[in-house]
């Protein structure tokens, strides 16, 4: 089928992952912030991927932290680090987003990362003009509920597109759970981080390049 919108996932999609001890670094940052300059090695790692609202009050009550403050700190700091490599050029887009500009659809994001992150990136890479809508994550707990697989803000999205036949397009299992929890097609791409990654759910489509679209928002 043809599709007349298609949303992408950011990170790992459309730019660069962070490397991992970045973000561990502005964890740890972030306990510092609070006083907090021995914290436990799995509170670092437990806040630093995979957070919930319950394991951030379980860390915080273990520090005496108010979760709603720690995790806006913690939040505005892992951002400050993602630009800080965006400007150092170690995280940067993909190659093929020109193929894009090309597609007849319109073009969105919905990513995980923070709305802050997502709204830099797209300004100091000058590709904000590629896409009609992008979400990220507010810098509240509560919006770790809202992640992918929940199709929360990805609904949100194909609303503000109009979307009638929709393409989700991620690197993430979770991206093409949200698309199904959504009631829209997937594509995984398979980047160099993903080129081998052996896959528990069944994407609509398998790609290994933004080039693929032309075929497959043709079909």
């Amino acid at each position: 089928m043809s599709y007349d919108t298609v949303v992408f996932d950011n990170d790992g999609v459309l730019v660069g992952r962070t490397r991992f001890d970045v973000l561990r670094s502005a964890t740890e940052e972030t306990f510092e912030q609070f006083g907090v300059s021995d914290p436990d090695p799995d509170h670092i790692e437990d806040m630093t991927i995979g957070a919930t609202p319950s394991s951030v009050a379980d860390v915080c009550e273990a520090y005496d932290l108010q979760p709603d403050t720690f995790w806006r700190v913690r939040d505005k700091t892992m951002s400050g680090a993602q630009q800080a490599e965006a400007r150092a050029g170690r995280k940067t887009p993909y190659g093929d987003l020109g193929v894009l500009d090309e597609l007849d659809a319109t073009c969105g994001i919905v990513s995980s990362n923070q709305q802050e992150t997502v709204d830099f990136l797209l300004e100091h890479f000058e590709i904000g003009g590629l896409f009609e809508t992008a979400y990220g994550r507010e810098a509240t707990v509560e919006s770790l509920d809202l992640r992918k697989p929940n199709p929360h803000y990805l609904e949100c999205a194909l609303a503000d597109l109009d979307a009638d036949s929709a393409l989700f397009v991620g690197d993430n299992e979770s991206d093409i759970k949200a698309a199904e929890n959504a009631g829209i097609d997937s594509a995984f791409i398979r980047r160099p981080h993903r080129t081998d990654w052996d896959l528990n759910v069944w994407p609509t489509w398998d790609i290994d390049s933004l080039e693929d679209l032309h075929r497959v928002c043709s079909s």
